[in-house]
């Protein structure tokens, strides 16, 4: 929701904005006649200044209030500067021309309006820049006593901006020592008048010698790695890091106030840059359906949609509240038309009456099972949710011409030990062998964990740390990718604008996380002591299971695409009859038992149930 002024108070300040103008323009006028005659102006050249006064005078005030410079933030900048020298610069063309017209005999000497010029740019940029002297000053009875020396990490444009924050909220409390630089080549320089004492190595030794027990950096501007570094440093020498929102989150409503180090700033990586003129131009005017908007990534993917001008999203998940939440939020944002629907996607019935009510265009299937254990139990369930409403609804998207069609997928699909990866790796062939059939762009996304959703290791980490331990992981090595909610959705967005059909994208995960690592990180994140304060157990691998996650299935290769964090999969896969013959035999055994279910399964996915891949 857009913050607007009242228009009392709006007026008000074009008024005084107005009255500055004119007062200024006034005087800059004198002040050029009395330095063109050094402090003794003639009576012809009086009487000329106050005959060309009020043209001087309208003509300012009119220009300025219409390039928008009668009033201004205290938030001066380079651009602030050009706007106002064009609004300067064409103030005095403009009474120039004016003048001439009405008495070309009497022209204002070219020294005169030179000055009057250099006057007024400089009376209206000093004003301006006063306020912002006045409103960053640091009162010197507060710097000792009851502000907190900090340094802020890093000497770039994000750096200079924390620090005008800091100056600008007087609230923090903070009085910035000196910045820390990721380059040592700016070591010695200032920035806003403050020095650039050292580089990051020097972090610790820099704090003991300035006092400093803080440490702040911008959130999201420094690599998980770097983050990392500085929490291990800090930790041996009592110095703390604290995270300060952005600008734009400002803007977007975050409130302002430090924060410790998440977990998610240390796996953080560098952000994704998106093909906006691609992605805008396959959305725009398009109705997109989200299955599974009320989980963590569709409800992510939904909120990155609804920003890219879709003519309407159709949010469809059976979590009454999960939809009735993402709905609030998203009719706040107002950013486009919201459809929300209960449904189960595995009821073919409702799903058919959602694509012909709403003439669905683009398709995002995130809904699916996700909990390897559970789906161990329940292998029949596991089929019928993840491969056959997948298979349903790829078939209603052909069925009723829809542009595209893009399929979530995961790293578990890879080489499946888990009956849940089989049964997606299952739905990967079909999707792929119904592309070569359709006119709509089939594709699918494969990625590993995302950090925070519903039910994942990190949140229940947390709860574990809450209830006072012990923290349970399975296996000592046992390994995952992860990426967090954002960067995942944003990912799976520009990989379906990419699509031509038939693909499966595989996205750049990085490189692989410990399970018990992250386990020590939230420990001491938490501020606890592993084996003093809370004890980590390990306690099996649960059946499915991997010890690591794979990228490559068997015979497959990955070829590079035009983003550099999404890869093409290519690999042999059978045609649309054999597949269909597969899951009908498929079908067949969803009632079975277990064994039955998944001996099915290996005929369509030959490298799923190898046992030598759930350990090293």
């Amino acid at each position: 929701m857009q913050f607007r002024l009242p228009p009392a108070i709006v007026m008000r300040r074009q008024l005084g904005g107005a009255a500055a103008v004119a007062l200024i323009a006034t005087a800059a006028l004198y002040c050029a006649y009395w330095l063109r005659f050094e402090a003794g102006i003639p009576e012809y050249y009086l009487q000329q200044y106050w005959g060309t006064l009020p043209r001087f005078v309208l003509v300012k005030v009119a220009v300025f209030a219409a390039l928008g410079q009668l009033t201004w933030s205290r938030f001066v900048t380079f651009h602030d500067l050009v706007a106002l020298i064009r609004a300067t610069t064409l103030s005095t063309a403009l009474v120039l021309v004016a003048g001439f017209m009405s008495a070309p005999y009497a022209a204002l000497p070219r020294s005169i309006v030179l000055l009057d010029w250099g006057g007024t740019l400089l009376a209206i940029g000093g004003l301006r820049m006063l306020v912002r002297i006045i409103d960053e000053r640091e009162p010197s009875q507060l710097l000792s006593v009851n502000q907190t020396p900090v340094f802020i990490i890093g000497a770039g444009v994000a750096g200079e901006t924390l620090l005008r924050t800091i100056r600008r909220h007087r609230e923090l409390a903070y009085r910035v020592v000196g910045f820390i630089s990721l380059d040592p080549a700016d070591v010695h320089t200032r920035i806003g008048g403050v020095p650039v004492i050292g580089a990051l190595g020097e972090v610790c030794e820099l704090a003991v010698r300035y006092g400093v027990k803080q440490m702040l950096i911008t959130a999201g501007e420094l690599e998980g790695r770097q983050v990392r570094e500085l929490v291990e440093a800090g930790r041996q020498h009592q110095l703390n890091t604290c995270v300060l929102p952005r600008i734009d989150q400002l803007l977007d409503g975050v409130e302002l106030k430090p924060r410790e180090v998440s977990i998610e700033d240390l796996l953080r990586r560098d952000p994704v840059s998106l093909n906006l003129e691609a992605v805008n131009n396959w959305l725009d005017d398009k109705v997109v359906m989200v299955t599974g908007s009320a989980g963590s990534i569709g409800s992510e993917i939904a909120r990155q949609l609804s920003r890219l001008n879709p003519r309407k999203l159709v949010l469809v998940d059976r979590s009454e509240n999960g939809q009735f939440f993402l709905e609030r939020e998203l009719s706040q944002l107002g950013q486009c038309e919201l459809e929300v629907c209960m449904g189960d996607i595995t009821d073919g019935l409702r799903m058919a009456q959602l694509f012909r009510t709403h003439k669905i265009d683009i398709v995002f299937h995130a809904a699916a099972y996700k909990h390897v254990p559970l789906m161990e139990a329940n292998p029949g369930e596991a089929i019928k949710n993840i491969t056959f409403a997948s298979r349903m609804l790829a078939d209603l998207a052909h069925q009723y011409n829809a542009e595209s069609f893009v399929m979530i997928s995961t790293d578990k699909a890879v080489n499946p030990t888990s009956v849940m990866g089989a049964c997606k790796r299952t739905a990967e062939l079909y999707v792929q062998s119904l592309a070569e059939h359709s006119s709509t762009r089939f594709v699918t996304v494969r990625f590993g964990n995302v950090l925070g959703s519903a039910g994942s290791v990190i949140p229940v980490f947390r709860q574990q740390i809450a209830e006072g331990g012990p923290l349970t992981v399975t296996h000592p090595d046992m390994t995952r990718y992860f990426m967090t909610i954002p960067e995942a959705s944003q990912l799976v967005i520009q990989a379906g604008a990419m699509g031509n059909g038939g693909e499966i994208f595989v996205l750049d995960m990085g490189q692989p996380v410990k399970i018990v690592d992250l386990a020590r990180d939230l420990i001491r994140l938490s501020g606890l002591q592993e084996g003093k304060d809370i004890q980590i157990q390990f306690v099996g691998m649960r059946p499915g299971e991997k010890l690591y996650e794979e990228l490559l299935v068997d015979g497959e290769k990955h070829l590079p695409t035009a983003h550099p964090k999404i890869m093409v999969a290519q690999s042999d896969h059978c045609g649309l009859p054999a597949m269909k013959d597969n899951l009908t035999q498929l079908a067949k055994q969803t009632e079975r038992d277990g064994d039955s279910v998944r001996l099915a399964l290996q005929q369509i996915v030959p490298q799923y149930g190898q046992p030598s891949r759930r350990a090293a």
